[in-house]
Parts: C-alpha cells; structure tokens; sequence
C-alpha cells in the first residue's frame, strides 16, 4: 500500500475549519467549481456513515463522484474515509483518505491551524498514476476554507 500527503495552513481555529468540514451545508457552498454537493446518504457521520461527494466541473474530467464510508473519526480533530464507489475506486483499491485539522501552538498562532490530508491506496488498474490530482484537488478545497469563513 502506497501513502501520499499534503497540508496547507488555514488562518482559522482548527474548530471552526473541523465543524465546516463536518457540515454539508457549508462543505457545500465553499469552492463549488471543486466540491458540487455533500451528502450523508447514510447515516450522520458517525463511524459506518456513507457520505457521497460530486465534484466539481474544475476537476470533473478526473473525478465525477465518490462514495465514502466513514471509518474512524477522532472528534474536532480527523475523519478517516474508505472510497467504497465512484471513478477513484475504479482506479485505486483501496483507497482511504484522511483529513486532519491539527491547532498551531504558540502565541501568535491561536486562530490557525494545518489541514492537512493523507491517502492510503494501491493501485488497481494498469498505467494508473498516484492520486496526484486528488491530492492537488483537496489542498486547493482546503485553502478555500480561508476565504469562505470570512462571508459566514
């Protein structure tokens, strides 16, 4: 199983960047051309939840949809995800994703924190590259955090 990771940081709590993240409604009017739509299309998003993901038509030519089931969610800090339908499962099996928001320690740093984003996967079809793009993809929807927090 291969692994690959990214972060940026966001100038906001790690709270606040957990609890849009958590929230369909806000996870879905942060960058639209990236994210279309979040839906728990089982469950609430405890651990065994199905949360379906339409992406956007700035990265549709990759990716058109996922369906992912929850696997372990540590409270105000990561959510663990197993792609279970959709393009990147035809590409990847397994393919987990994690995303993390870590609070910056210090004195000038008590409204940021690191999201950052980590997959597991291996590659199941023939010439399939790493997720390059997915990763490249939830950097930029993390960032967006930043500017969306200021109109909410």
């Amino acid at each position: 199983m291969e692994t690959m990771k990214g972060e940026v940081v966001l100038n906001i709590p790690s709270e606040k960047a957990w609890e849009m993240y958590r929230n369909n409604e806000i996870l879905n009017k942060i960058n639209p051309d990236l994210l279309s739509a979040a839906e728990y299309i089982q469950g609430d998003g405890a651990p065994g939840s199905l949360r379906l993901f339409k992406l956007g038509p700035a990265i549709r030519n990759y990716v058109k949809e996922s369906v992912e089931k929850i696997e372990k969610v540590e409270t105000g800090r990561s959510v663990t995800y197993e792609v279970i339908g959709g393009d990147l499962k035809e590409m990847y099996d397994p393919y987990r994703v994690t995303f993390s928001f870590i609070p910056i320690e210090g004195d000038n740093n008590v409204n940021k924190c690191i999201a950052e984003w980590k997959a597991e996967f291996k590659v199941s079809a023939p010439a399939t590259p790493p997720p390059e793009k997915a990763k490249d993809a939830a950097l930029r929807f993390l960032k967006s955090f930043d500017n969306f927090q200021l109109s909410y």
